[in-house]
């Protein structure tokens, strides 16, 4: 049963102590505590479900599909193959207008399938591909603008955290998920790789007026070897790891063990050692610990909800406001845009997820491709001014003395690429075939 005050008091409790800058795993769970002691009155209880949660939550399979595919990604990442691939990449495209913005959308669309984390991308490309188009005239904002703004294929395009936590959070198929994510993230690469194109023609001051095509061995290409080592793991790790998902040869924790293999392997290859492996590692749990922290604060705060019934009282609100579907989901879209501004994406939609999936569930929403749409619009609210995590990232990333690029530089060169997302998301509720159609071949 739906109690007014105490679902109140859940909610300005969260949002006084995220105001307040209190983690937000803290915060979900402090709530949450809150909440079912109101609810039941016994801290006894409160307890119990906290340990239950806790073990439910951590000793779930699933859950180590996030540890190791981030160790996938920085394993390859740390190895020097993306490096590799880029500049083939750029030696593939060298007669085209803006071939180096060009190769940083392309680059990140493959660097997507083996990394699940937009902000390795953005540091990723902002050492790697800026230089480059600094050193051929590009204008610096328009440079590290394709780097943000194509840095978000890394949420979109499978494997991606966010898609394994929406699994997580919606009990639906990562695999389903995983393969939704593809044809949406090709569709984003065209359009990012058709506005650069059409920049560089109509302006071409952008991209230092065609240097980057005229260019006579200015360029540090990668050799044929490293190119086919480089090219030739990323495309095994990509065939091996989704394609042995998509098909049912594995789970997505045994496909990410896989992939953190055969990453090893790779770096092995290309020169890592050991204190590099061992950094890798360390690297990897700094920074997936805290997210299994939120998703079992998350679970808590899904509890919370139920008992106290604000889920329903939501819900009942939306569907009683006499709005059309496109309008609710449009709210929705507003609201992750707004939170993007403030928080990271993960928060956002441990938060947001276990209202907002229910109401599209029963408008009659395809879980599956809302769960696409859901993640476009998270990520775009990273580009989002003031507070973009992604644009922040870029800026702290780039290694540029003369401090000459502004943080409004970069919102500003992002702003196509935030548009862009925003039709892909338009279409994509106007025809959700777009993500469901390789779905519904495959399972």
């Amino acid at each position: 049963m739906f109690d007014v005050n105490v679902a109140v008091a859940l909610i300005i409790c969260l949002l006084v102590l995220v105001a307040l800058g209190v983690h937000i795993a803290v915060a979900l769970g402090v709530a949450s505590a809150l909440g079912i002691y109101l609810v039941t009155g016994e801290l006894r209880v409160v307890a119990t479900m906290l340990g239950s949660t806790a073990y439910e939550s951590l000793r779930d399979y699933v859950f180590a599909v996030i540890p190791l595919f981030m160790l996938m990604g920085e394993f390859i990442g740390k190895s020097g193959a993306v490096t590799d691939v880029y500049r083939g990449i750029n030696r593939a495209l060298k007669r085209l207008p803006g071939r180096l913005a060009i190769a940083t959308v392309l680059g990140n669309a493959l660097f997507s399938f083996v990394t699940g984390v937009s902000i390795a991308s953005a540091a990723a490309f902002s050492r790697i591909a800026y230089p480059e188009m600094k050193r051929f005239g590009y204008h610096k904002g328009f440079a590290l603008g394709a780097v943000a703004g194509s840095s978000c294929l890394g949420m979109l395009i499978p494997p991606s955290v966010l898609m394994i936590v929406w699994g997580i959070l919606t009990e639906k198929s990562i695999g389903q998920i995983f393969l939704a994510g593809v044809l949406p993230g090709l569709l984003l690469t065209l359009m990012f790789v058709i506005y650069i194109f059409a920049s560089a023609l109509f302006r071409p001051g952008l991209v230092g007026g065609g240097a980057d095509i005229h260019s006579k061995g200015r360029t540090d290409d990668a050799s044929i070897p490293a190119l086919i080592v480089s090219g030739g793991g990323i495309l095994a790790v990509i065939a091996s790891v989704l394609g042995g998902i998509w098909f049912g040869v594995f789970t997505p924790t045994e496909g990410a063990g896989a992939g953190a293999f055969i990453g090893l392997v790779l770096g092995i290859a290309k020169g890592m050692r050991f204190k590099g492996i061992i950094d890798s590692i360390l690297s990897v749990g700094r920074t997936s610990a805290p997210i299994l922290l939120l998703l079992v604060a998350a679970s808590l705060y899904s509890r919370a909800l139920a008992m106290t019934g604000v889920t329903n009282a939501i819900q009942n609100l939306f569907l009683g406001a006499g709005l059309t579907p496109f309008m609710i989901i449009a709210i929705m879209v507003l609201v992750w845009f707004l939170l993007g501004m403030v928080i990271d994406s993960i928060s956002i939609m441990l938060l947001t997820v276990p209202i907002f999936a229910p109401i599209a569930e029963t408008l009659g929403y395809d879980p599956i491709a809302f769960a696409i749409i859901g993640i476009l619009a998270i990520e775009a609210g990273l580009l989002t001014p003031p507070f973009g995590l992604l644009v922040y990232t870029v800026k702290s990333a780039i290694q540029d003395d003369d401090a000459s690029v502004s943080l409004v530089d970069i919102f500003r060169s992002s702003t196509p690429y935030w548009a862009i997302m925003l039709l892909t998301m338009t279409l994509i509720i106007m025809w959700p075939q777009i993500a469901t159609g390789l779905p519904s071949l495959l399972f």
